[in-house]
């Protein structure tokens, strides 16, 4: 069975649909996806066969290459919302999970650089949801 997913950034402007099947869903806590995420950690779809497809907005994506490293990070122009990105050469198509409107069905395969890890990102399950 092949999944069908769609997406969109915060503003709108950016709309996406993917159809594949993810791989693998990490969860990574390098200082890098820290940094662009802005949170304890980035949580990023990949998929060698899923193909990806702009709706809307694709001239509103902008792409980051951090300098001396292999980190990018595609973002709505408008919003500054996580967008998917194609990775080594094209091979490899990385998708931001929570930019996906359509349900994502996968959970976590591992956490990627945990001695990276926030100071703060420790027993987090134990505080109250409201």
């Amino acid at each position: 069975m092949i999944g069908k997913h769609s997406g969109s950034c915060l503003c709108g402007a950016v709309r996406f649909e993917v159809e594949g099947d993810f791989e693998k869903f990490f969860l990574c806590h390098c200082e890098h996806c820290r940094k662009d995420i802005g949170s304890a950690h980035a949580a990023n779809l990949f998929s060698s066969v899923a193909r990806l497809r702009w709706i809307a907005g694709e001239d509103e994506t902008t792409l980051f290459t951090l300098p001396s490293t292999r980190h990018s990070k595609c973002f709505c122009s408008v919003c500054g919302s996580a967008l998917p990105t194609l990775q080594m050469e094209g091979q490899m198509l990385v998708v931001p999970a929570g930019s996906l409107d359509s349900e994502v069905l996968l959970r976590p395969d591992v956490h990627l650089f945990g001695s990276s890890r926030a100071n703060w990102d420790k027993e987090l399950e134990k505080i109250p949801m409201l």
